[in-house]
């Protein structure tokens, strides 16, 4: 079942890389702060890297002002998910986390299936907007498009 506005957010155990491999879990990356995170199918991707992810690099300081913290979130592995940010200049502090096995979509019911195209499991494109670990406002996108999950229109909807 999909995740849904009022909904807590499933706990998961996910990489990145800071100074080496580090596990991170969700609750610490929600559990007491504002969180807007974004998935999108996968690095280096057209769309997600040409669209998606410089939209929240040129808004990253804007959400930083109202105190909400920026993740980014793909089913690739976490030396992918450094090389992607470094490749599009992605500020320190936004938060380039891996799903490697897609743990975490599954969980929010959030994955697709991209075998068609090589990929195997991915993320279904999606932003959400979370206080204190509890889903506030969700955004997901039809197959193949790029509208809900802009940082342009998170911003727009977080009132």
């Amino acid at each position: 079942m999909t995740i849904q506005i009022g909904d807590a957010i499933p706990e998961v155990t996910l990489k990145h890389i800071h100074d080496g491999v580090r596990v991170i879990d969700t609750p610490t990356l929600f559990s007491g702060k504002k969180v807007v995170l974004f998935a999108v199918p996968g690095a280096f991707t057209p769309t997600c890297s040409e669209r998606h992810l410089p939209g929240f690099v040129e808004a990253f300081e804007t959400f930083r002002k109202q105190g909400i913290d920026v993740v980014c979130i793909a089913v690739n592995d976490p030396f992918v998910m450094q090389a992607w940010g470094e490749s599009v200049g992605v500020p320190d502090g936004l938060q380039m986390i891996s799903d490697g096995n897609g743990d975490f979509v599954k969980a929010m019911g959030l994955e697709m299936d991209a075998s068609a195209y090589g990929m195997g499991l991915r993320a279904k494109r999606f932003a959400l907007y979370a206080e204190d670990g509890v889903v506030k406002q969700l955004f997901v996108e039809a197959p193949g498009e790029y509208k809900v999950s802009s940082a342009e229109n998170v911003l727009a909807n977080l009132g």
